[in-house]
Parts: structure tokens; sequence; C-alpha cells
């Protein structure tokens, strides 16, 4: 097997992008450090699925009304497969007045009892309020009942790859049976941007005003200046203070999923300082576009001498600047190709190592069929290496 180096210190030509919505990632750049007095925390590029900071982020956790954000993507997707209106009106419950804050502690956006309540606001009702009286009316209006609702949205949690996530109710009030980890909840985040942008700007609205009364976003990065757009607090005295945050610098997004903080300003401070140095020790490094040619292998007894190699995705990676002075690319393959080539089978593969980051191996393509060569032809290729070597 022959192992050819395309790129070494400093010496890199392009890079990749790992099909992001096929399959996170999950490579982990570990290289700076850093640390918080959170219970659970990880910091994701959202665009890589690198891991760039974890702690405890794979136990199970009360997630508070951070859960509404996978309340809110079952929303989401029915809007945009039309089968839900921004127009659509929903009946207010008596259980969803009362669970929703009438008779109990908690968010509310003071829903009237009985009132019919446009989607759009129920949205708002939600995502700047935080209201559980809305988020209950949504489960209701989409599943029938909330139970039936939270069976719904487990299960697509878990078609996304949320596998320690379970859902018994669509606000995120206190229930031992209901919980995710930071690890999911950053999953679920990356895929509410990704799959639905026309919806996304809801988490970011600063206040929205329903009854005459005005209630404020209480994400509180909002409201500094440092490019954060999105997605929701939670907070029970089992789970302490959590958020759910990310921030889009140029072409850069960072999302952050944080728990089991002892205040509001250590929720408004900590997401803040650990964004700040994921932006800061991290960078994004594309290394080739969808289809682009890798390099040129030669092959035996074909029509062709050569045959060129492409990377199916794109390729971009996250790394610190000192794992990208170090990062080695090397395709790793047998030598020369046997003929027939077909085009499209995978021959080679792309590996890509850098200190302190779990090796990417990427399968490469044949660019087009090489044929084997006819009788004669090989004929005459066996002649011309007895005479001239290989």
């Amino acid at each position: 097997m022959e192992l050819k180096v395309l790129a070494t210190r400093g010496a890199v030509r392009a890079a990749l992008v790992i099909g992001l919505l096929g399959g996170l990632l999950s490579s982990v750049a570990h290289a700076a450090t850093i640390d918080t007095e959170a219970r659970q925390a990880i910091l994701m590029d959202a665009d890589t699925g690198t891991v760039l900071f974890a702690k405890n982020a794979d136990q199970h956790m009360p997630t508070s009304s951070m859960s509404k954000v996978m309340t809110m993507y079952m929303v989401f997707d029915r809007l945009k497969n039309g089968k839900l209106s921004l127009e659509d009106s929903l009946p207010v419950s008596r259980r969803a007045w009362e669970l929703g804050g009438a008779k109990t502690e908690g968010s509310t956006m003071y829903l009237p009892l009985g009132a019919n309540v446009k989607v759009e606001d129920l949205i708002r009702g939600v995502l700047v309020q935080s209201g559980n009286d809305a988020t209950i009316v949504l489960a209701e209006g989409l599943g029938g009942t909330e139970e039936a609702f939270c069976r719904n949205m487990t299960k697509r949690a878990h078609d996304m790859g949320m596998k320690d996530s379970n859902f018994t109710n669509a606000a995120g009030l206190p229930d031992a049976n209901h919980y995710s980890t930071a690890h999911d909840l950053a999953i679920l985040a990356i895929h509410t941007i990704h799959d639905f942008p026309e919806y996304y700007h809801y988490f970011s609205e600063l206040e929205f005003t329903y009854n005459k009364i005005k209630q404020g976003n209480r994400n509180p990065l909002l409201y500094r200046n440092m490019g954060v757009d999105g997605l929701k607090t939670g907070h029970t005295e089992a789970g302490g203070y959590g958020l759910i945050a990310s921030a889009k610098r140029g072409d850069r997004r960072l999302v952050l999923v944080i728990n089991g903080l002892t205040s509001m300003q250590s929720r408004a401070d900590e997401p803040a300082r650990i964004l700040e140095w994921g932006f800061h020790e991290f960078d994004d490094y594309a290394l080739f576009k969808a289809g682009e040619t890798v390099d040129t292998l030669p092959v035996s007894l074909g029509t062709a001498d050569t045959v060129p190699v492409v990377i199916p995705d794109a390729l971009k990676i996250t790394l610190t600047a000192e794992q990208r002075r170090a990062m080695k690319v090397a395709v790793v393959t047998q030598l020369p190709l046997a003929a027939p080539v077909a085009k499209g089978a995978t021959v080679a593969t792309l590996k890509v190592t850098a200190p302190d980051l779990q090796t990417l191996e990427i399968p490469l393509r044949a660019a087009n069929d090489v044929p084997r060569l006819g009788l004669f032809g090989r004929m005459g290729a066996g002649l011309h290496r007895m005479i001239f070597g290989s």
C-alpha cells in the first residue's frame, strides 16, 4: 500500500466539508483548553460538527424550557410541509391554561381560557416569552394530546441522532422521565438552524406583546453585540440555569449548550466567555470542494495510464492555528490501480491528521471509467515492461 502525502506543514492546498445533515462529523479538537462552572456544557462548530469543548456533554440532565426548541422544530416542520399555516388559530384548552401558568408557577404568555390564538403569535409566545401555555396549545393542536405530541417528538429526536433524549411534555416542566443531554440539544440546535432558515428569525426577536402584556426575550446574549441570534434559555430548580446559544461571525457559526449554572448572571457571562474563546482559538479551513479532483493515480493495464480521483462532498475542518500548521493530508491506496476501474468506485482514501484531532478518513472515487486493455494491448504492455521496466 502506498501513501502519497499531499500536504504537510503550511502546505495544505485545499479542504473538506462533510455532509452535516447526513450525519454530524463529531470530530473533537481539544488542543486548546477551557473550563466552566456549569454542570454540563458543549461547544460545537455548526458547519463541521466539530466539538471544541465538552463537559459531561452526554450526561442526562433536566432540559427545562430548552426542550421547547424541540417543540418548535415539530411546529416548523409542519409549517414547512404545508400542514400548518402561520395564520391558523388554535384553541386554549383548560389544561393548557392551568398548566401554562393560571394555576402553576412558570413562564406564561397569559393566554385567556378558550381563546383562539394565531400560530404565529403562539410561536412568539414560546420563543420570546417562553410561555408554557403557548407551548401546550401548540402541542395539543398538532398532536391531539400533549402525550401523543411528545411521543412523536421523541421519535423525531431519535431519528435526528438525539439518542439520549426523552420528552414527556412539550414545555420542559419537571419530570424524572423528561431529559436530554447537552450534546443532543446541540444537535437539535444545528438541525433547527439548517432545516428552517425561514423561521429561525423568531429566536432573535427581543420582545413580544400579547393581550397588552409586553415581555422581553430571556436570552441575555441577544442584548450583547457578539453575533448571537438564538436560541433558548431554561431554568428549573433541579436543572439550574441553562442556555442553548448560537452565534455567527462571518462564515462561521458556533453552537453552545450550557446547563447547571447557579444564577441568571452566570448564564449571561459564562456562555459569552466560552463563545468568545471558541471564535478566538479555532477557525474553519476549507480543504476541497464537492467533486474536486484530489489526485491522479496510475492505472495498470488500462486504456488510460491514469485516473483522476475526486472527493464526493466538500470538506471543511475546524482547527486551532497550531493544529493547522501541523496538519497532514495524504492519499492512501494500493498502486497502481488495476483496470478495469469504474467511474464512482472507491479507489483510495484521503487521510487528514493533526495533533489532538481524531483522524479523518474520507473515501475518494474514480472520476471516470478506465476499461481494461484487450488481449493484444495487455501483451504489448507486458512486453513494454520487460524491455523498459514498470
